[in-house]
This record gives structure tokens, sequence and C-alpha cells, in this order.
């Protein structure tokens, strides 16, 4: 995992933003988990997302997701998002 996604002081912290995930057994919770990654890679709350979704960066089962959201990154020209899910799949 690339130390750019990592704030140095969020070690023992809890996640600070509701991540507005569902249930772990709703169908669409790795989805969401995917999106929840990648906003927080955006603020710099990589370690805080992974501990809130229970998934690490680059986390192979959530590779469609992040896939269909670089397709929508693209369509939008979010370059960050783009970016991010770039390196989410790299």
């Amino acid at each position: 995992m690339s130390r750019a996604f990592l704030r140095d002081d969020a070690e023992g912290e809890m996640p600070r933003r509701n991540y507005h995930l569902p249930e772990r057994d709703d169908p669409e919770y790795d989805r969401i988990a995917a999106r929840a990654m990648l906003e927080a890679a955006r603020v710099g709350e990589t370690q805080l997302a992974e501990r809130a979704t229970g998934y690490y960066w680059g986390e192979p089962a959530l590779r469609p997701h992040v896939e269909a959201l670089l397709a929508e990154a693209v369509r939008l020209q979010d370059d960050r998002l783009e970016q991010l899910a770039r390196r989410f799949l790299s």
C-alpha cells in the first residue's frame, strides 16, 4: 500500500465520518465500500475507511466496482477520482 494514502496520525483513530455503509450482508455493500474507499483516499483517510469497511486498499473483491467508478470518473472528468481508481487497480 502506498504511504501516500495514509495519515501518519490515523493509527488508533476511529472513522470520523459516516461512510453510510449498509449492513455487511447487503448485496450493495461492496459497491458502496469501493466508493467509500476512493472518497476517503481523496481526503487522506484511507486507513480509516479500511477500518470502517473491513477491506484493505487494493482489495480484489472491490475491483469490479472500482472499475465502474473509474469509468464514471472519466465520463465526469473527475481527474482526482480517476487517479485514485487507477492507483487502486494498479
